[in-house]
C-alpha cells in the first residue's frame, strides 16, 4: 500500500534538483550585486517596483549561465569531488531537461530586462552570459587567462545595475565594476588552490605562475588584493559616497590583504581557505558600506 504523500516525492526531488542547478545562492549575490549598484546608481525616489523586477531579471541570466556551465562542464563535474553530486553528473537531471530550464530561465530573464530596463543593460547582460558560459568555461581548461575573462561578467552585476538607474555608463559605474572585477582574482585564485586537487582532476588550470601552489602564485594574490586598498576610495574620491564607508572599507582591505601574507608565509591550503572566506565577506561588506554611506 503506499503511504500518502509519497506520489509527490518524485516531483518534490525534481524541484530540488532544478533547485539545486540554478546555485540559489551564487544567483542570488549576483542579483544582489545587480541592486548594490541600481541602489547606488539612483538619485531620486527609489521606484522599489521597477528595483524588483531588475534585480530578478538578473538573477534569472546568471541562473541561465550557471545552468550552461554546469551542461558544458557534466563531464569534468563527474571527476571532482566537490561537484560529483550535482543533479547532471548524478542523472537526477538530463541533459535535455538541462537545457529546457536554462532556456526557459533565459527567456523570462531578458523578457524582465527588455520590458523593465535599457538597451545598454539588455546588451551587457548578453555579453555577460556569452562570455561566461561560452568563453570562460572552455578557457578553463586552457589556463589562467580563464581567470581574467570570467572575471568580466563577474564584475558586471553592479554595472548593469547602475545602467538600469542611469541610463548610461558614467566614470562611476566603471569605478565600482572595476572593484569588483579586481576582487574576482585574489577570489578565483584561492578557490583554485583550495580546490587544486580537483582541479586538476578535471584538467582545469587557473593557477597562475604555471598552476604551482607557490610563493609567485600568492603573491600574485598578495598584488591584486592590494589593489582593492586605493580602488574601494574612489566612491569617496568623486563624492558617490561619504568618508564613513572609506574608511571601513580601507580597514576592510586592509584585514583582507593581512590574509595573504600567511598564504605567502606557508602555502598551505588553510591560509588559502581564510582567504576564499575572506573574498566572501569583504565584498557584501563594502557595497553594503557603500549604500547606507550614499551621498
Amino acid at each position: 500500500m503506499q503511504l500518502a504523500g509519497t506520489s509527490n516525492l518524485p516531483a518534490l526531488n525534481k524541484a530540488k534538483s532544478y533547485y539545486e542547478l540554478l546555485k540559489f545562492r551564487l544567483s542570488f549575490l549576483v542579483a544582489f550585486s545587480c541592486g548594490f549598484g541600481y541602489l547606488l546608481g539612483n538619485n531620486g525616489a527609489i521606484d522599489w517596483l521597477h528595483f524588483f523586477w531588475l534585480v530578478l531579471g538578473g538573477f534569472l541570466i546568471s541562473g541561465t549561465s550557471i545552468v550552461i556551465n554546469q551542461i558544458i562542464e557534466k563531464e569534468y563535474d563527474k571527476l571532482m569531488t566537490r561537484t560529483q553530486n550535482r543533479p547532471l553528473p548524478t542523472g537526477r537531471l538530463t541533459v535535455s531537461e538541462a537545457r529546457q530550464f536554462a532556456i526557459v530561465t533565459g527567456m523570462l530573464g531578458f523578457g524582465i530586462l527588455i520590458w523593465q530596463t535599457n538597451t545598454i543593460t539588455v546588451l551587457l547582460s548578453v555579453v555577460s552570459m556569452i562570455l561566461y558560459s561560452f568563453v570562460y568555461t572552455p578557457l578553463k581548461r586552457v589556463g589562467p587567462i580563464a581567470v581574467f575573462v570570467g572575471a568580466i561578467p563577474g564584475a558586471l552585476p553592479p554595472l548593469l545595475g547602475w545602467v538600469a538607474a542611469t541610463g548610461s555608463i558614467s566614470h562611476e559605474a566603471l569605478i565600482i565594476f572595476g572593484i569588483q572585477f579586481i576582487w574576482q582574482f585574489p577570489h578565483f585564485w584561492a578557490i583554485a588552490w583550495v580546490a587544486d586537487e580537483d582541479y586538476k582532476r578535471a584538467g582545469f588550470k587557473l593557477l597562475p605562475s604555471g598552476g604551482k601552489q607557490d610563493l609567485n602564485t600568492a603573491i600574485n594574490i598578495m598584488i591584486y588584493t592590494l589593489f582593492l586598498l586605493p580602488l574601494g576610495l574612489l566612491p569617496t574620491y568623486f563624492g558617490v559616497v561619504g568618508i564613513t564607508s572609506g574608511v571601513i572599507v580601507t580597514i576592510c582591505g586592509v584585514l583582507f590583504l593581512a590574509q595573504t601574507f600567511s598564504l605567502m608565509k606557508d602555502y598551505s591550503r588553510k591560509s588559502a581557505l581564510k582567504i576564499m572566506f575572506g573574498s566572501f565577506i569583504y565584498l557584501p561588506i563594502v557595497q553594503i558600506a557603500y549604500l547606507l554611506d550614499k551621498i
